[in-house]
């Protein structure tokens, strides 16, 4: 969660026409292959539809029996997950909108998240829930929302929220491979995006980071998830105009630690929060709590979604969310 013990960093290698999407397909065909524990449930996962988003495709027919389609009931999936999990095997449930989740909240909260301390670590719940999230794409109200901040704070519950700069497959089989329940946030938009090698720090949930310009960084950008789509475009715009920037993506975004990464970018005298989510007790105002608690805080200023209810009209729902001109006003107003 820190840089401690990787200030250098690694770039991570994929690339090459590899998607975000196929990058996770590819990490759930070697996963069902290599290990006879883990499966795939969710609701229309099977082909030929593999998945609203077709993230499953052509995993049913490699591994008949593996990949299970389920009712509608994103309770009842994690439910049994989580009984899968605790009796040995390593399940993968695909919620099919992010929106959904809210469905199964008593049953990560309450059940999945608590187990282990309950029963004196004598069982483990090595959980993944799958959940596409956020707007873009005109789906209104209840089916592009950005809900992870509700998810934050529970113990005994990871959030990881890849972009196409980390490697979302590998992220993913670190998630498989946990033996705590992960909650696992795709961005929509980020499913057709060809993966960009980047620095990232740390194991086994690396955060990426990203330098544009000359100089010492005179801002720094912290996002996660679909946010970074808004912000390396304004990091590009920002050195054009003379202003070096830093952005901070981690891929694990519970119990995020910012100050440090802060202080391995030289302290820079302004700060930009990105979430696509909205402002009120989100993951924005937490890290402008600890960069406000680390002492000699920058200067901060958050740009987050609208306060309201989702619209389905499209250009609508454009305004609400942040946005490119949006992070590059809100840094061009701190450092100048």
């Amino acid at each position: 969660m820190t840089p401690a013990g990787s200030a250098n960093g690694t770039v991570h290698p994929h690339g090459g026409g590899l998607t975000f999407r196929a990058s996770l397909t590819e990490a759930m065909d070697d996963l069902l292959r290599e290990d006879p524990r883990v499966l795939l449930l969710g609701e229309d996962v099977l082909d030929p539809y593999g998945g609203a988003f077709k993230v499953t495709r052509g995993l049913s027919g490699r591994y008949p029996g593996r990949v299970l389609a389920t009712p509608v009931s994103e309770a009842a999936i994690v439910g049994a997950a989580t009984g899968l999990a605790i009796g040995g095997l390593r399940p993968i449930a695909e919620v099919m909108f992010g929106d959904f989740i809210l469905l199964a909240t008593d049953e990560l909260i309450n059940h999945a998240a608590k187990f282990r301390a309950m029963y004196n670590d004598q069982v483990t719940v090595p959980l993944v829930v799958r959940a596409p999230a956020g707007g873009g794409r005109a789906y209104g109200p209840t089916h592009s929302q950005s809900l992870e901040k509700h998810f934050l704070g529970v113990p005994g519950l990871k959030v990881v929220a890849p972009t196409h700069l980390h490697d979302p497959g590998a992220l993913l089989r670190a998630a498989v491979a946990d033996p705590d329940p992960v909650l696992f946030i795709e961005h929509k938009l980020l499913y057709p995006l060809e993966l960009r090698p980047a620095e990232v720090h740390g194991t086994p949930y690396p955060t990426a980071v990203v330098r544009a310009g000359r100089g010492e960084p005179a801002v720094m950008l912290f996002a996660y998830g679909g946010g970074v789509r808004w912000c390396l475009p304004a990091m590009g715009r920002l050195a054009e105009a003379g202003i070096a920037s830093t952005l901070c993506l981690p891929s694990r975004i519970d119990r995020f630690a910012a100050w440090p990464w802060w202080d391995l970018a030289g302290r820079p005298p302004a700060a930009v929060l990105v979430e696509e989510g909205t402002a009120g007790a989100g993951w924005t105002a937490e890290v402008a709590a600890q960069l406000a608690e680390a002492g000699n805080p920058p200067v901060i200023r958050r740009v987050t979604g609208a306060d309201d209810i989702i619209p389905a009209a499209g250009h609508l729902e454009d305004a609400m969310l942040p946005s490119t001109d949006a992070v590059v006003a809100a840094a061009l107003a701190l450092v100048r």
